[in-house]
């Protein structure tokens, strides 16, 4: 970890609270992994560092799984509260309503809030102890202790925004949040634009990027030998949800792989169901969750990295993809993901079926062609995204924004 700042004159006096929602071993989220990352580096550079999190790893139901108070993990001083989750009927329709756009009072939009995973000790915390932190970051913007505690001690806190072109980034509940505190860290300028559409008055912000672990070597023969798969397939990691485009994304596959006869199978890993249809059942292969090196064996290894997730902040699992000199096919749907491809030149982009079957018909008939397509990938990634880059940034924000 070389995380060596250029920014002059910083004074890291006093204490930095991380607040994601979920921390732990195993743990599938890029906001929070981002947030875990950050905080070891922040340390790192001389920080005082401290996670402030709740007891619970799943983010469907919230189970207290893991012990309340403090403890030491991954290196980081760790203070976790207990999650309060009631799964009510109400919560069901809110839940509903504000997905699919619908227009809500705002009265009912605090209720969608309050009626979802909150933490009320971690509340009466900063309640009782603010003069304890310097400053807090939390994120994303949507779970509970991102929108209710950041309004507590609005001068202390700071939103790794993870904003996304979805029904609640635009309701009125979170403007105080955008417009209030002391500072957002953005990831790209596609969310840049975005929030500067769903709020009039932005708070103080920067676009600081992502960072992005660089392997130092990639074994993608023994990867397949090891996990028995196949020589080609087509690679999807991360949460497979209907949010993230999981479904809609398998069944294309199908329909594709069948009609044209393409010899990719398909290869996941991360959480949540699988669910393949059954005529090409014995074509997806489920890794569940996999250790940070296979998992950058698995990029290198595969012919192609799809990305069908319409609602990206940043993406980290296409500029792994990327890394490993993996071409990337993704849901132009997706702003921030169109956006790296056209800057990079090393994604293919999509908006329907049909596009999405010629996307791997191309990587299926043409892998040397495809690989010389991801080949600016890589450079991209090194130029915009390491760790000290972004590092630089969020220390920067945290000295202006903050009080030492």
């Amino acid at each position: 970890m070389s995380d060596i700042s250029s920014v002059t004159s910083v004074d890291r006096t006093g204490r930095i609270g991380l607040v994601p929602a979920r921390f732990g071993e195993g743990m599938v989220g890029g906001a929070e992994i981002v947030l875990a990352e950050m905080a070891k580096r922040l340390q790192a550079r001389g920080w005082d560092v401290e996670i402030l999190t709740t007891t619970a790893l799943d983010h469907f139901r919230w189970d207290n799984v893991l012990p309340a108070g403090e403890s030491v993990e991954q290196g980081l001083n760790v203070r976790r509260f207990p999650a309060v989750f009631d799964d009510t009927p109400e919560r069901g329709a809110l839940d509903v309503a504000v997905a699919t756009g619908q227009p809500l009072s705002l009265l009912q939009q605090q209720r969608w809030i309050n009626s979802g995973m909150r933490s009320p000790e971690l509340y009466h915390h900063l309640l009782d102890r603010a003069e304890d932190y310097r400053g807090l970051i939390y994120g994303p913007y949507v779970f509970w202790p991102a929108y209710a505690c950041s309004q507590l001690l609005p001068e202390k806190s700071m939103l790794w925004t993870c904003l996304h072109d979805e029904p609640a980034a635009h309701l009125d509940l979170f403007d105080p949040v955008l417009s209030g505190i002391a500072g957002l860290f953005l990831q790209t300028e596609p969310e840049h634009a975005l929030a500067h559409r769903v709020t009039r008055r932005l708070a103080p912000h920067s676009v600081v990027g992502c960072g992005v672990e660089v392997p130092e070597s990639y074994d993608p023969a023994g990867f397949r030998q090891r996990y028995g798969l196949p020589e080609r397939f087509v690679l999807y990691a991360g949460r497979r949800e209907g949010a993230k485009g999981w479904e809609d994304m398998l069944a294309a596959y199908a329909r594709a792989v069948e009609t044209r006869g393409l010899p990719l199978a398909l290869v996941t890993f991360g959480s949540g169901e699988v669910n393949p249809p059954a005529s090409v059942a014995d074509r997806v292969f489920d890794l569940g969750f996999l250790p940070d090196a296979e998992r950058d064996n698995a990029f290198a290894a595969a012919e192609a990295y799809l990305q069908p997730s319409r609602y990206e902040a940043f993406s980290r699992t296409v500029m792994e993809a990327w890394l490993a000199g993996t071409p990337v096919i993704a849901n132009g749907g997706s702003d921030v993901v169109r956006w790296h491809c056209e800057r990079s030149g090393a994604g293919l982009v999509y908006d329907d079926e049909s596009e999405f079957a010629e996307c791997l018909s191309f990587v299926a008939d043409a892998p040397d062609l495809a690989r010389q397509l991801a080949a600016g990938g890589r450079d991209y990634v090194l130029s915009n995204y390491t760790w000290d880059r972004v590092l630089d940034g969020v220390e920067e924000g945290l000295t202006t924004w903050t009080t030492a």
